[in-house]
């Protein structure tokens, strides 16, 4: 179908490849013996293996001195640097905020007063009386 041709060694290997055969199950073929180790060298060695080695170094931004005193830190320790860091930056953004709302403040009450003196000035002018005009 793949436009493929074999070429075969004997009648015997080509009528077992046209039924289908599994050639690793088939004792006599290349396949069979390989699967199986036959015919290899026993008193070849296994081949070694270097044993991998555990190797520590810094980070950018971390010394290996700050990784280790990190990591051998006590759990409560750690929790209490974490929650102390954590107000820290409450206390930031709590401050930041009431520096925005105090300016804030004092742009209102500036805008606040202008409006006032603007509602009072035309409350203070009387309207015209049609006293003379008939109806």
């Amino acid at each position: 179908t793949d436009g493929k041709i074999y070429n075969f060694v004997n009648k015997k290997s080509r009528n077992a490849y046209l039924m289908k055969k599994n050639p690793r199950k088939i004792a006599w073929t290349v396949l069979y013996r390989r699967k199986m180790k036959k015919g290899t060298e026993q008193d070849v060695s296994k081949k070694r293996t270097r044993k991998t080695t555990k190797f520590q170094r810094s980070i950018q931004g971390a010394t290996l001195e700050n990784i280790l005193a990190k990591r051998n830190q006590k759990p409560e320790d750690r929790k209490a640097q974490q929650e102390q860091f954590i107000r820290s930056q409450k206390e930031k953004l709590k401050a930041k905020k009431e520096a925005k709302q105090s300016t804030k403040k004092k742009t209102d009450t500036k805008a606040v007063r202008a409006a006032q003196k603007k509602i009072s000035k035309s409350h203070t002018k009387s309207k015209p009386t049609r006293s003379g005009v008939m109806m």
